[in-house]
């Protein structure tokens, strides 16, 4: 007799679904609640951490999850009260419950500080030479998926959907199913309909074969509208998400900052060719900050006079201070040759105004009209 997937290694257990795991953010590990109808937990949260990983490991699946955004608990939140505010259906509690791992038979246990995933649809915008299958496996892991995809997006699969559409990606519920699951009663309980049984057995390739205790399986929810204060959520989550990208620009800063006083110390010690590379490459490093740009030209601006490249020495002046518009040309602390080429920089800067429009040139710097001390003086 085979063992079922409960009793089984990660490594020999079957794809009895898609076989893809999910990690939340926040450390709420995954989304394992029982789906049962007997309030009890079936496995624990690092027990089907290891368990989602396995399956997925073995399937050889990727699932990208829909959006979701999360909610850090306060004095006084239930799961029903989440679920009436964020979807208007207190019925919902049982997928916030699923979601986020919770225990069916105490639900009341959230805690203050604790961060709940609040699940929603995703939406994406359709590209030139976009398919429902090829949608479908970028965005819900697996080709044969498209018919999902394209019903829940009033489409059908054989269609070809219009690029520039923005069409909504189903929200992947993971279960593990308990021994009194059944298709049909988790599509009643999940989807709203004993009918839709047939759409998870498709979606997880069960072969006709029904549930069995310990199958992971993913429920693709379309219908899961926002109130408006749900939507509200979601946009502000998405704004902090979006801060969260910057965080290696911010640590590129701070190297390229760590590294200016070596490109200071290159250009005082005469080793000028050290210094076009090392500021070229600091250039194109990183996203950098105005001040860091107009530092970075200083250097490379008599690093250029020292080699005689005028052409060059004219430009990092230009860009010098378009980054510093308060430098000042100072002739007690700028060579000759580099007054040369920034004064060369202001005919160019006047004649372009004056083809422009412009003839008294305001859109460039005099030299010397500011009683400002440049900051990027070295």
């Amino acid at each position: 007799m085979s063992r079922n997937l409960a009793d089984r290694s990660p490594s020999d257990r079957p794809c009895g679904s898609a076989g893809a795991a999910r990690i939340f953010p926040g450390g709420q590990g995954p989304s394992t609640g029982a789906g049962g109808r007997r309030s009890r937990t079936v496995w624990s949260t690092a027990g089907a951490l290891l368990l989602s990983l396995g399956a997925a490991l073995t399937c050889g699946l990727s699932v990208r999850d829909a959006d979701a955004f999360p909610h850090v608990v306060q004095e006084g939140d239930t799961l029903a009260a989440l679920a009436e505010r964020y979807y208007g259906r207190i019925q919902n509690e049982r997928i916030l419950v699923i979601a986020n791992g919770l225990d069916r038979a105490d639900r009341a246990a959230i805690t203050p500080g604790m961060v709940l995933e609040i699940p929603a649809l995703t939406h994406h915008r359709v590209q030139a030479g976009d398919t429902w299958k090829s949608l479908a496996t970028e965005l819900l892991g697996a080709p044969h998926r498209e018919v999902v995809l394209a019903l829940a997006n009033d489409s059908k699969p054989w269609l070809i959907p219009e690029p520039g559409t923005i069409v909504r990606v189903p929200y992947n519920l993971v279960l593990v199913a308990t021994g009194e699951d059944s298709l049909a009663t988790v599509a009643y309980r999940y989807m709203g309909s004993t009918k839709q049984a047939w759409t998870l057995s498709y979606y997880n390739q069960l072969q006709d074969r029904g549930l069995r205790r310990g199958d992971l399986f993913l429920v693709p929810l379309v219908d899961l509208p926002l109130t408006a204060e749900g939507r509200d959520a979601a946009r502000k989550a998405a704004r902090v998400l979006a801060t969260q990208a910057d965080a290696p620009e911010r640590s590129n800063q701070q190297r390229v900052e760590a590294e200016l006083p070596a490109l200071v110390a290159d250009v005082r010690a005469g080793r000028y060719v050290q210094a076009v590379t090392r500021g070229v490459r600091l250039l194109s490093s990183a996203e950098l900050s105005e001040a860091q740009h107009a530092r970075i030209h200083r250097q490379l601006l008599e690093a250029y006079v020292a080699l005689d490249a005028v052409g060059q020495a004219v430009e990092a002046c230009a860009l010098w201070r378009k980054h510093d518009p308060n430098v000042v040309l100072d002739p007690d602390l700028l060579s000759p040759k580099i007054l040369a080429a920034c004064e060369r920089t202001q005919a160019e800067s006047a004649t372009a105004a004056e083809l422009a429009g412009d003839p008294g040139g305001q859109g460039a710097p005099a030299p010397g009209t500011s009683d400002v001390a440049s900051k990027t003086s070295p």
